[in-house]
C-alpha cells in the first residue's frame, strides 16, 4: 500500500515529542526527512527518531522530490509563509494550529490554495480524530441530549518562560492562540455553524505582551459557548455540553493521556452513565486520515475554510 512521504519543518518540541513518533506508527504515512536551519539539530533529531534524511534548511527539504507532504509545526508567524512555500514546491501540507496569525492571513492562504487544486492543506486540530469526539458529535446531532443550548470549557497550563515562543508576541504567542483556539473550534464543531456575535476579556502579561488569560462568549443564536484559557494555572481541561434533555461532560477533551482510557459522562432525563474509550493516538489517526485524502484525492477531514473561520472568531475575541 502506498505511503505518503512526509518531511518535517523544524525540530519543534511538539513534532519531536508527540507528532513524529505517532505518525511513524501510521499505516498510510512515513517520516522521510526533517529540516532545521541548524543542520546539527536536524541530524541529531533524525538520528534519535530513525528518520532517513536530514536537511540544513527549509528550502532543501522543500526541493527534495522524495518528499510528498510537509508537516509544519513552526511558530505561528511562520505557518502561512512556509505553507505557501511548500505549496509552491508542490507539497501537500499538514499545518499546526492556529493556521495563521490573523483572519486576513488565513484568507490569503485559503485563496492561494485554490490555485493548487491538486494539493491538500489541513490545519492540525488532532482532537477531532479521537473516537470519543465522534461519539459526542453523534449524541449532539441525533438529539440524544435534546437541542444544544450551551458549551462550557476550560483549558490551562502554567508557562512563564520568557524563552518559550508562546510568550513571544511577534511569534503569535498567548493563550488564546495556543489553547483558546481549541475551545472555539470545539464549540463551532458541535453547533455546526458560526457564532453570530462574540465578546471577550483578556488579561495581558505586562512583560511579554501576550494574553496570559482569556475568556470568551460565543453567541450561536439558539445557544452559547463560554470558555476560559490561561497560561498561568496548573494543567487542566474540561468541556461540558448542555442540551434541553441532558448533558455531556468530558475531562481532558483535547489531549487526554494517549496510553490511558478516556471517558465521557452522559446524563439524559436524570439518568447518568459513563462511556469508556480505549486508548488511541489522535496524532497517528490524523496523519493517516490526511494521507488517505492525498492517496485517494478526496477532501481533507477539516478543510481550510474551517481554519479560516476559526481564525475569524479568534480575531473577533481579541478585538472585543
Amino acid at each position: 500500500m502506498k505511503k505518503i512521504r512526509f518531511g518535517i519543518l523544524s525540530t519543534a518540541k511538539i513534532g519531536i515529542k508527540m507528532v513524529i513518533p505517532a505518525m511513524q506508527k501510521g499505516t498510510k504515512c512515513e517520516i522521510t526527512g526533517i529540516a532545521s536551519r541548524d543542520r546539527d539539530r536536524a541530524e541529531s533529531a533524525a538520528a534519535s527518531l530513525g528518520i532517513p534524511k536530514h536537511y540544513g534548511s527549509y528550502e532543501a527539504i522543500l526541493d527534495d522530490p522524495e518528499i510528498d507532504a510537509i508537516y509544519n509545526p513552526l511558530p505561528n508567524h511562520l505557518h502561512v509563509p512556509l505553507t505557501l512555500k511548500a505549496m509552491d514546491a508542490g507539497k501537500h501540507v499538514l499545518c499546526e494550529k492556529p493556521v495563521a496569525m490573523s483572519a486576513e492571513e488565513a484568507e490569503q492562504l485559503l485563496a492561494a490554495s485554490i490555485s493548487f487544486p491538486g494539493l491538500k492543506v489541513m490545519e492540525a486540530f488532532m482532537y477531532r480524530f479521537q473516537p470519543r469526539w465522534d461519539r459526542v458529535k453523534t449524541l449532539v446531532d441525533d438529539g440524544t441530549i435534546g437541542e444544544l443550548k450551551a458549551v462550557h470549557s476550560f483549558f490551562s497550563y502554567y508557562n512563564d518562560d520568557p524563552q518559550d515562543i508562546r510568550n513571544v508576541a511577534v511569534m503569535g504567542g498567548g493563550g488564546l492562540m495556543d489553547i483558546g483556539c481549541y475551545s472555539i473550534n470545539g464549540a463551532r464543531y458541535l453547533f455546526g455553524r458560526e457564532p453570530q456575535h462574540v465578546s471577550g476579556v483578556t488579561e495581558m502579561d505586562p512583560e511579554f505582551g501576550v494574553d496570559r488569560l482569556a475568556s470568551g462568549l460565543l453567541d450561536f443564536g439558539s445557544g452559547t459557548s463560554v470558555f476560559t484559557c490561561t497560561m498561568r494555572s496548573p494543567n487542566y481541561q474540561y468541556m461540558k455540553i448542555f442540551g434541553t434533555r441532558g448533558h455531556i461532560h468530558m475531562e481532558w477533551p483535547f489531549n487526554p493521556e494517549l496510553d490511558k482510557e478516556s471517558h465521557l459522562t452522559l446524563t439524559v432525563n436524570d439518568t447518568t452513565k459513563t462511556e469508556t474509550f480505549a486508548p488511541v493516538n489522535h496524532y497517528t489517526i490524523q496523519g493517516d486520515r490526511f494521507s488517505e485524502a492525498i492517496i485517494n484525492n478526496t477532501p481533507v477531514p477539516t478543510p481550510l475554510e474551517d481554519a479560516a473561520a476559526n481564525m475569524k472568531v479568534i480575531e473577533a475575541i481579541r478585538r472585543a
